[in-house]
């Protein structure tokens, strides 16, 4: 999309001065939108040094640029405040002016003119982002694939500008400023403890997430989680009540008439992917193990049916996609023994799953090493299947305390201060059968810039054989 192109856009855009709050990916994408159509904006971020600020300041010389407490400004002079999804409103201060506040994904509901699938959920939202955009691509389809994956939104709207279809992944933070998106389809694929240290409780991070519902035509939902389906959106905080959008749901159990689901639908009685009674492919062709991630692939074909592609281009990626990096990636088997990196298991939810979709398979046990930040999460939902499928659970970082007394009484528990002594205990522990699993429940920022290096930490103290006992 040029310049030009998105100054067609202009019936909805407010008149008068932006402020755009955040420096970060998300906020230095506003500002080049902005800057695209030529806009007027102030710039500014909460804190007094943030990353990046210089840069910006070169690119931007004729930019006004505030730093620190937004309460130095006139709110109240802004036809507009953009925020970026790290902020939040009540810290901020922005509480107060809720009614002019939007995010980067309403500026890109404003302007987008493609079909939009919009994806959310506590875990595997990036695992299905990523199949739907293959299988789109697979069908000769021009498709962009971003948001909270990848490229911002709105660079995608600049740099695809020929693009037929968009993909986003959605969190909470980018969601919870919405109030009309207006997806052709909207999918929410599961509920789980995360975030609740900004969000407070359970039932704000779900309405949070909720709000990809809104304006949308068809919704596809976990038939097995009722908490992701769409409700009464007058009463979930988007406004008027709005049509429901035509639902579809996935389940990993025998579907009913209009689900996707797993069932037998061949003579030898085989497991396959299957809409109703109508089969896809065998369960045993898709290279994603676990049954975590043949809940994935069903959302993806779901989503990816609704859309209009074609079920063979549906079969071929499902065939072949190995799964992305640090999401339950085989990084080494070393005498009998696997290790795993899933180190965007960043909450209790995507946890319990990796567990599960692992612990049945094996012809050994689970060692599992987790821990780091736990963002106010419950733990004790950990302690049932670890005792079932666990060796032992070895756990590290700040929240290390809180992980030993929430599974101690089930499971044999073993507290370090890192991963690599995690990886070490391991080490001395497995045996042929078992399976090292790093799939910390926690975010990472106690000990690492984010979950990407601690996974490639995990690696390279494979690949050099620090994990081997001293």
């Amino acid at each position: 999309m040029t310049a030009t192109d998105v100054a067609r856009c202009d019936d909805e855009a407010p008149v008068g001065r932006r402020l755009v709050v955040g420096l970060g990916i998300s906020g230095r994408a506003i500002a080049r939108f902005l800057s695209a159509r030529g806009e007027s904006f102030v710039m500014a971020d909460t804190r007094a040094e943030p990353p990046g600020v210089e840069a910006f300041r070169q690119r931007y010389s004729g930019v006004e640029l505030h730093l620190g407490t937004l309460a130095a400004l006139d709110l109240e002079s802004f036809a507009e405040i953009v925020v970026s999804p790290g902020i939040d409103l009540e810290r901020a201060g922005l509480l107060p002016m809720r009614h002019r506040v939007v995010g980067e994904i309403a500026l890109f509901a404003r302007y987008c003119r493609a079909p939009l699938v919009a994806i959310t959920g506590s875990n595997a939202k990036s695992t299905v982002t990523t199949l739907v955009g293959e299988i789109a691509r697979e069908a000769g389809r021009k498709v962009a694939v971003g948001g909270n994956l990848g490229d911002a939104a709105l660079d995608l709207l600049l740099d695809k500008p020929d693009a037929e279809l968009f993909v986003l992944e959605l969190s909470s933070f980018q969601l919870e400023t919405i109030e009309h998106l207006g997806a052709t389809c909207a999918a929410f694929l599961n509920l789980s403890a995360d975030h609740l240290d900004r969000h407070g409780d359970m039932e704000s991070y779900r309405l949070a997430k909720a709000r990809i519902f809104a304006g949308a035509e068809h919704a596809v939902v976990n038939a097995e989680d009722t908490a992701t389906w769409p409700g009464n959106f007058g009463h979930e905080g988007f406004g008027p009540e709005e049509p429901a959008p035509l639902l579809t749901r996935f389940t990993t159990r025998a579907p009913a008439p209009d689900e996707w689901g797993i069932a037998a639908v061949s003579a030898d009685r085989e497991a396959w992917l299957c809409r109703g009674d109508q089969g896809l492919m065998p369960v045993a062709e898709l290279r994603l193990a676990g049954r975590h991630n043949q809940a994935n692939a069903l959302a993806a074909a779901a989503i990816a049916d609704v859309m209009g592609l074609p079920w063979s281009a549906i079969r071929r990626v499902l065939a072949r996609f190995p799964g992305l990096p640090h999401r339950g990636e085989i990084v080494a088997e070393r005498n009998g023994v696997r290790w795993i990196n899933d180190s965007k298991g960043t909450n209790v939810g995507a946890t319990l799953a990796a567990i599960a979709g692992l612990g049945e398979t094996l012809s050994g046990r689970l060692i599992w090493l987790g821990g780091g930040v736990g963002k106010g999460a419950d733990f004790s939902p950990l302690a049932e299947p670890l005792s079932r499928h666990a060796r032992e659970a070895i756990v590290f970082g700040r929240d290390a305390d809180q992980l030993v007394d929430a599974l101690a009484a089930r499971v044999p528990t073993r507290r370090v201060d890192t991963l690599q002594q995690a990886m070490r205990r391991a080490a001395s522990i497995a045996r042929p059968g078992d399976c090292v699993l790093l799939s910390p429940a926690c975010a990472s920022l106690d000990q690492f810039p984010n979950y990407l290096v601690r996974g490639e930490t995990f690696r390279e103290i494979l690949e050099q054989g620090q994990e081997a006992a001293c």
